[in-house]
Formats: C-alpha cells, sequence, structure tokens
C-alpha cells in the first residue's frame, strides 16, 4: 500500500523510510503516531491511501 501526503510525499510500505528509521515492510499502521512528512511536517493525518 503507499500513502500520499497533502504535499505530495509518499510513502510506500514495502520501502518504509529508512531515513526516519521505517524499516521496509513496515505498514502504515504501524508507522508511529507521531510521524511528520519528512517533507512538509504534516502528520500522519495529513496522508491519505492511494
Amino acid at each position: 500500500m503507499k500513502y500520499e501526503c497533502m504535499c505530495g510525499y509518499m510513502y510506500d510500505e514495502e520501502l518504509g523510510e529508512p531515513e526516519l528509521d521505517i524499516e521496509p515492510g513496515t505498514k502504515w499502521e504501524d508507522v508511529p503516531e507521531d510521524f511528520q512528512c519528512p517533507a512538509c511536517g504534516m502528520g500522519k493525518d495529513a496522508f491519505s491511501e492511494i
């Protein structure tokens, strides 16, 4: 699954976000609630499933 921030940044569960210590394969629901978009700083509530 992929999730897109309002700014256009995409989180891909297959890739994770290694620079933020989120391992590849990490499901969106397992991403910490305090996650912030690395591009714009918005929280998880700014993301939509695509």
